[in-house]
Parts: C-alpha cells; structure tokens; sequence
C-alpha cells in the first residue's frame, strides 16, 4: 500500500520536503530592535522537533518602515544574518527545512501588538528611529477609520522597495533558508497595489488590473533574481478580499508568477477589510476553495491552509488534489507535535523516526513496550 499523500515526499526544485505538512508563518511580535529572540528560537524549534517538513517563519520587514509592530523581526540589514542562521541551523538539526516570510506593513504599519490593543502609535514609545518608521502605501488612504492617512509612494520609491525585497532575499540565502515566501496577503503592502481599493493611483502602477499587479510581478522577480534558482519561492495571496480583489484576479496573478519563478501560492484571505471574506464563511478548511482554484486554473502548485486540523481532513485535500502541501497555523500552537501525531495515527512511523533522536528514541522504546498504549491524543 502507498503512503499517504501527507507524509510523501515532496521535490520543489532541489529541496525535498520529507512531508506535506508546513508550519505557516505566524507573527510573534517579540523582535528586539528586529533582532530575534530565544523565543523565536524555541517557536521554531518545537515546530521542527514535531516532525513537521517545513518550518516559515513570520513575515520579517524588508525596510524599517515596514515593520508593523515595535517586536517585527527585520532583515534591511547585514547585522540580521547571523542571529537568524542560528535558528535555520536549529530547525535543520530537527529534521525540518527551514523558510522565511518577507513582507512589508505599508499604511498597516506602527500599530501595537494585537494583545495590547493592536492600536494605531501616535506617539513615539521611546525608539530611536520613530521617525524612520514612516507609514506608505500605493495611495494616501487609511487603512481603517481609525488609523492615520499614509504617505504615497512615488514610483522611484516603489521601484526600490522592490530591490529591497530582493536585497533581503539575498541576505535569507546568506543565512541559510530554504525557502521564501514573499507576503502579498492580509492588507499589506503587496496586497495594497492589488487592491483596487486601497490602490487609486492613476499613474502605471494604478488603475488596471494588469497596472495593480506591476508591483507584485516586480517584487516578485527582484527575489528571484537575488534567491538560488535551486532554491524554492512561495507568494501567499489573499485570494478573496471581499473588496475588488477575488479568485478570478488572484489565478491571473498565479499565471503571471509562475513565469518569475514562484512555485508555490499559499492560499488565504481577507485583509483589506476588517472582517472575513462572505466567500469563506468560517469553519474546517474554509479555504481550501481557494487553493483549489489556484492549482487547477492557476497551474501553479498551491498551498492550503485555514482550520485545517485533522490529518484525516489534511489527507483529504491532498487526496482530492486540492492543494500540493498543508499549512497549519493556530493548530500547530495548539499541538507542535501535530506531524509526528498524525504519523503515528496513520501507522507511518511506528518508531519515531522522523522526530529527533532525543525525542525518537524514547518514544519508540515506549512504543515497542507497550504496543496497546494510547496516547494523550488518541481517542480511548
């Protein structure tokens, strides 16, 4: 009998994920000055050590500007490499490939941490650099009735926000990731030019929708151009905005980036409005349509990701051809070890191979004693 799906491996250029399951980048809003921590050591760590075959890390800031929160981690700077190989090396000793998700704030810059208010800052909390920390975007739009009207962007600006996308890109390879994934999703900036609501520029970069992807296509290729060809690119898109931007836009955009170079798009969305998209009312895999259609129209492979939590309902997408790899998010907070549990629930790793020795080794050993034990996780 063949594998499941979720735990065949998968080839992406010259990296080989040994399972379909991806750890999403989630914010942790515990950057020092962009610096990482030890807690962003021990987050991706536990992730790896679970057996998971791709660990991203949270959408680190390629300009200063573009750090939505004071604990935003960075990489405008040489000085980022080192702390961030660090964790690369961690997740590697674990099993797992390691990624990193580069992005920018734009008018959704300069806010509080979500469990302080996530409140726009009008006042600077102490920083040095509180006047570098400048909110832009395509035009001079707010992002909500509360937040304050950002600055537009002129088109040389624009056109060096997309080299500095790639200077990052280049600095990520120096510390050793295997893969990018560029954010053009959830009312950042990217997503901002595709929006043709946040978005009324009048000049290339505006207006239509061949105009509103420009900047999208253009980050796109700067990574590419400073990231190994050998190395995979992931884009996530909000494939669905509820707000001029949908499926049918976002397969345009998939075709457009598969020609720079992008192999994945992780599927999400929302972002531009403060609520969930009407397309995707909330529940399991509520956004599982969207990878679908991205796979199928797009031809280009997709990521899924949005409540997924059961490996039986993970298999399932995998099964249907729905999505090429499975990203969880708050279920991995939940449940770390979720890889190495589904493994065990679906018979392929009776010795506990695929987690490291440390945590292998004492597993299986327990295992062979005691066949008929359940664990915590398993019904009984």
């Amino acid at each position: 009998m063949s594998p499941p799906l979720l735990f065949t491996p998968l080839k992406l250029r010259e990296l080989t994920l040994k399972n379909r399951i991806v750890v999403a980048p989630m914010h942790q809003y515990a950057a020092v000055n962009g610096f990482p921590t030890d807690w962003h050591l021990m987050n991706a760590g536990r992730y790896a050590a679970g057996g998971a075959g791709l660990v991203i890390l949270e959408s680190t800031k390629i300009e200063r500007r573009g750090c939505g929160t004071v604990g935003d981690l960075g990489l405008w700077d040489d000085a980022f490499i080192a702390p961030l190989r660090r964790i690369v090396d961690l997740v590697r000793q674990c099993g797992s490939a390691c990624g990193i998700q580069l992005g920018h704030s734009g008018r959704k810059a300069r806010t509080g941490r979500p469990w302080e208010g996530g409140k726009p800052l009008v006042e600077n909390p102490g920083l040095a650099d509180w006047d570098q920390w400048e909110l832009v975007a395509p035009s001079a739009l707010p992002a909500d009735e509360r937040s304050p009207v950002p600055r537009a962007l002129t088109t040389a600006e624009i056109a060096a926000v997309a080299r500095d996308w790639g200077r990052a890109a280049a600095r990520a390879d120096q510390a050793g990731f295997d893969v990018i994934e560029i954010h053009g999703a959830h009312g950042f900036l990217i997503h901002q030019f595709l929006s043709p609501q946040a978005n009324q520029r009048t000049d290339e970069y505006g207006g239509s929708l061949a105009n509103r992807m420009r900047f999208a296509l253009e980050v796109a290729r700067s990574v590419r151009a400073s990231w190994p060809a050998h190395k995979p690119l992931f884009m996530r898109l909000s494939v669905d905005d509820d707000a001029g931007w949908g499926p049918a836009e976002s397969v345009a955009l998939a075709r457009e980036l598969k020609t720079c170079g992008v192999d994945i798009i992780d599927c999400s969305a929302g972002g531009i409005l403060a609520r969930p998209v009407s397309s995707a009312p909330l529940g399991y895999g509520y956004q599982v349509p969207f990878a679908r259609a991205i796979r199928q129209q797009g031809g280009v492979g997709s990521m899924a990701v949005g409540l997924i939590v059961h490996h039986e309902q993970a298999e399932a997408i995998l099964q249907s051809g729905d999505a090429d790899l499975i990203a969880l998010a708050r279920e991995m907070l939940y449940n770390p070890n979720w890889a190495m549990d589904a493994a065990q629930k679906m018979a392929q790793d009776p010795g506990f191979s695929m987690v490291p020795d440390a945590y292998g080794w004492w597993l299986g050993k327990r295992a062979a004693a005691l066949p008929q034990l359940r664990t915590s996780t398993q019904e009984g």
